[in-house]
């Protein structure tokens, strides 16, 4: 029986050849696609767009279509947002390095998976290798660490609480046999990232075990707030197993005080979770590393490398301190990694991960940490970092603009100020002048709301994540900002 045309394989010998012309159509199509966007987002609204890339599919159904390729990326190119637009700055959504790109095409045609060794007996060793040397980044003690490259930092925040967890109840959790002041409770900032509530309810302890604890004006976890909290939760009857602490929280990038958090966590017997998803980048960074100083005495650490770290998503990574606080989450299947596989030298990850099949995603980040040293990375840091303090300065000469705070990795928080000074007012045209920007297709600003009750707490934010881009893109943005705030008012 005949093969029909396009079923080549990327692999084997052969796969090179069958790649070649194809990558050249995807590398046509993206250029053809940016070329019709021209900026950031497609300009108009979220119906008729879902419906304009809806009939796209439609195309041709049913028959081969020899062209798909080109045509569906010309099409996903011309309706998508480009983080390596300046304009599109909304979130923690990084344009991705062209050799981690590159890095990434390698492991797709390959595809290997790292649930057993002989199905990617390189990227098992380079996993290994990689996640030793982002554990001497972060200043665990050499050898001892062990982790995994995640899909990011709702999976390792996860991983971390799940450890913390059978650390303390043995990973066998009986709450509806217990008395309700007797519950395991987990303590974040108000600022922390809803994965780790969602992380309490997915690990049978329910949204509620985690209690708040209140933030600074920069979102900074309060040190006595949180020294009271764990107290109050003792006095209660419930027993701490976790302290969360964010360094870099996503809409200010602040960075809670670490060496407090690890002295109180330690005076109460709780785990200590550093959520460094975005801020883990800043380790790189000589001027911006002392932010994280604390980070070596976790628990457990979380790192995202689409982040700060330019890598094509996914390529989260996570650690412990402790290779052997993984003993609960250790599996042993036969298919994959029998007893006598592993006695004779065959290592294996499967009891590092909550997935079965995982994608090798950690080798984007091998290439480009020894394409550009780390140093090289942390000058990317340092230009994004450079570029918000310029952003910051050029909001506060803005009389339209009011700036939140100072920039601490590479964000900046503002609004819009109408004429008035009305909070409800303010909000709105805030919230409008947004979606203006977006209908235009002319940027893409971020939106939140600060802590607290009450109108006057929504805030606009720029993610500045391009490396590339200048201070001249950024003024052109705030201009932008402006402009959509007076129409909207």
């Amino acid at each position: 029986m005949s093969l029909p045309p396009g079923a080549e394989l990327a692999g084997g010998a052969a796969g090179p050849d069958a790649l070649r012309p194809l990558l050249e159509l995807v590398l046509t199509g993206l250029a053809v696609g940016a070329e019709q966007r021209s900026g950031p987002i497609p300009a108009g609204l979220p119906g008729p767009l879902a419906e304009q890339f809806a009939g796209v599919l439609r195309y041709g159904r049913g028959e081969p279509d020899r062209d798909a390729l080109l045509r569906l990326t010309v099409h996903l190119a011309q309706g998508s947002a480009d983080p390596a637009d300046p304009a599109c700055a909304a979130h923690l959504h990084c344009p991705p390095l062209a050799v981690a790109v590159a890095a990434d095409l390698a492991v797709g045609a390959l595809n290997p998976s790292q649930d057993s060794w002989d199905q990617a007996p390189a990227a098992t060793a380079f996993e290994t290798e990689l996640l030793a040397e982002l554990a001497e980044l972060v200043g665990f003690p050499p050898g001892e660490a062990a982790g995994v490259v995640t899909s990011g930092g709702t999976e390792s925040n996860l991983l971390g609480l799940m450890l913390a967890r059978d650390r303390t109840l043995g990973g066998e959790v009986e709450l509806n046999g217990l008395p309700a002041g007797a519950r395991p409770v987990i303590l974040a900032s108000r600022a922390a990232h809803f994965s780790v509530q969602r992380a309490a309810a997915l690990l049978g302890l329910g949204e509620r075990a985690v209690l708040t604890v209140p933030v600074d004006r920069e979102l900074r976890m309060d040190p006595a707030a949180l020294a009271d909290t764990l107290a109050e939760a003792e006095r209660s009857g419930r027993t701490p197993i976790a302290v969360v602490a964010t360094a870099g929280t996503t809409d200010t990038g602040a960075v809670d005080p670490l060496h407090q958090a690890a002295d109180l966590a330690a005076r109460h017997g709780a785990w200590l979770h550093v959520d460094a998803a975005y801020g883990g980048g800043a380790l790189l960074s000589a001027r911006l590393a002392p932010l994280l100083d604390g980070i070596a005495r976790a628990d457990s650490v979380s790192l995202d490398w689409h982040k700060l770290g330019w890598q094509p998503a996914a390529a989260g990574v996570f650690l412990a301190r402790r290779a052997e606080s993984y003993a609960s989450l250790a599996r042993r299947a036969v298919y994959l990694n029998p007893a006598d596989d592993e006695q004779a030298g065959y290592p294996s990850l499967l009891g590092r991960s909550l997935r079965t099949t995982r994608r090798p995603d950690g080798f984007k980040l091998a290439v480009t940490l020894r394409t550009l040293g780390p140093d090289g990375l942390g000058r990317l840091v340092d230009a994004c970092h450079d570029l918000a303090r310029a952003t910051a300065r050029a909001v506060r000469a803005e009389p339209a603009l009011e700036l939140h705070c100072e920039p601490i990795l590479t964000t900046v928080v503002f609004r819009y100020l109408p004429d008035g000074g009305d909070p409800v007012t303010a909000d709105r045209v805030n919230a409008e002048l947004r979606r203006t920007l977006l209908r235009e297709g002319r940027a893409v600003v971020g939106r939140t709301e600060l802590p607290g009750a009450g109108p006057g707490r929504v805030r606009l934010k720029l993610t500045l994540l391009n490396p590339w881009a200048t201070v001249a893109d950024t003024a052109r943005l705030l201009a932008d900002v402006v402009r959509a705030g007076r129409l909207s008012a």
